[in-house]
C-alpha cells in the first residue's frame, strides 16, 4: 500500500467521527437557541425555565422525539470533546507559552462539552439535573473548605476571564482561523453572527464568573447559579430587561453561528 493510499484510508476512516463532531456543533447551536429564547422570555416577563444547559436540555426532552435527541446530543458532544482533546495533543505552536495556552483552551472546552453531555445522559436515562442548583451546591461546599473563599474568588475570576476571552474572540473575529468561511454575503453574515454571538456569550459567562466572586465575599452560595443566575441578574440592572433581551437575542445568534460552524469548521 502506497503512502498516498494509506493517507486516503486514514482520512476515510476518520469521516464518521468528523460527522459526529459536526453534529456536536449543531447540538451546541440548538442548545444556545433554546437558552437565548428562554432569556428573551425572562426579559419579557415569562420564562419560568432555567436559562442554562439543563433548562435547554429539559426543553429538548419534552419534545416528541426528546429521548432520541438527547442521545444524539450525548454522542455529538462526546465526539466534540474527543476532537478538542486530540487538538490539544497535536498542538504545535512554536511559541511554548501560546502552545500551552492553546492546549489549556482545548482541554477546558472538552471538559465543558463533557459536562453538558453528562447532563444530557442523565436526562436521557430518566434522571434529573439542575445546573443552577449544582452550582449553588458546589459553591456551598467550596465555601465550607479551608481557604474556600479565596478558592471561590479564583474560580470566579477564571470564569470571568473566559467570558472576556469570548468577547475578545468575537470582536477580533479570531474564530475565523478555524473555519473555511465562504466569500460573499454568506461569509459576511457568518462573520457578523460570530461576532455578535461570541460577545453575547462572553457577557453571560463573564457575569456568571462575577457572581461566583460575589458569592465568595457575601458567603451566600445562592448568589452563584451559573448562566441562569447570570442572565436573571442582568434583568435587575438599569434597563436590565432591554440588556437581557439583547443578550438573549445574541445567544440565539450564537446558536445560528454554531450551525454555520458545523458546516465550515476546519476539522
Amino acid at each position: 500500500m502506497t503512502s498516498a493510499s494509506a493517507a486516503a484510508d486514514k482520512v476515510q476512516d476518520s469521516r464518521p467521527f468528523e460527522v459526529a463532531a459536526r453534529v456536536g456543533y449543531v447540538v451546541l447551536g440548538l442548545l444556545h437557541l433554546v437558552i437565548g429564547l428562554i432569556a428573551i422570555g425572562i426579559a419579557t416577563g415569562g420564562g419560568g425555565e432555567n436559562a442554562d444547559q439543563s433548562g435547554a436540555l429539559q426543553q429538548v426532552r419534552d419534545t416528541p422525539f426528546g429521548p432520541l435527541l438527547l442521545w444524539v446530543i450525548v454522542v455529538g458532544l462526546a465526539a466534540l470533546a474527543v476532537w478538542q482533546i486530540a487538538e490539544a495533543v497535536v498542538e504545535h505552536d512554536g511559541d511554548a507559552k501560546k502552545r500551552w495556552a492553546h492546549r489549556a483552551k482545548f482541554v477546558g472546552t472538552a471538559v465543558a462539552y463533557i459536562a453538558i453531555a453528562a447532563t444530557a445522559f442523565t436526562l436521557a436515562v430518566g434522571g434529573r439535573s439542575e445546573s443552577a442548583e449544582s452550582s449553588k451546591t458546589l459553591t456551598a461546599q467550596v465555601l465550607a473548605m479551608p481557604g474556600g473563599v479565596a478558592l471561590l474568588v479564583i474560580v470566579g475570576l477564571g470564569v470571568a476571564a473566559i467570558g472576556v476571552a469570548f468577547v475578545i474572540r468575537g470582536v477580533t473575529r479570531a474564530f475565523k482561523k478555524h473555519m473555511s468561511i465562504p466569500s460573499g454575503n454568506r461569509g459576511r453574515g457568518i462573520r457578523t453572527f460570530g461576532t455578535v454571538g461570541y460577545v453575547a456569550k462572553g457577557i453571560a459567562v463573564g457575569v456568571a464568573g462575577i457572581l461566583f466572586v460575589v458569592a465568595a465575599f457575601t458567603h451566600d452560595p445562592n448568589t452563584a447559579g451559573g448562566i441562569d443566575s447570570a442572565l436573571r441578574s442582568l434583568a435587575g440592572l438599569p434597563f436590565g430587561q432591554v440588556v437581557l433581551w439583547l443578550v438573549g437575542a445574541g445567544l440565539v445568534v450564537y446558536g445560528v453561528f454554531c450551525f454555520a460552524r458545523a458546516r465550515y469548521a476546519q476539522m
